[in-house]
């Protein structure tokens, strides 16, 4: 199963968007959802972002990437990562 990570980068830390990952971005969220394929996996990941108030409110210098890991990698990281409240 895989859990979309969602990674907000800024332009500035790292202008090359496939640069990004977790020790870089911004900010980190993991959708509280497992998926059984990557597209399912992204497409949720797009979904649940653009319902929070972070996904709403990205400044101009700020990009998005979605990357979907095996659950359990999601897992032994999750204390790293936000959740976010959705209003």
């Amino acid at each position: 199963m895989l859990t979309a990570l969602i990674l907000i980068c800024s332009t500035a830390i790292t202008p090359d968007l496939a640069a990004c990952d977790r020790a870089n971005a911004v900010d980190v969220m993991r959708v509280p959802v497992e998926f059984g394929n990557p597209v399912t996996c992204f497409m949720h990941g797009e979904a649940y972002l653009a319902e929070t108030t972070l996904g709403r409110d990205l400044a101009d210098n700020e990009r998005v990437k979605i990357v979907c890991v095996r659950s359990q990698t999601a897992a032994a990281i999750g204390t790293t990562v936000r959740q976010p409240t959705i209003p």
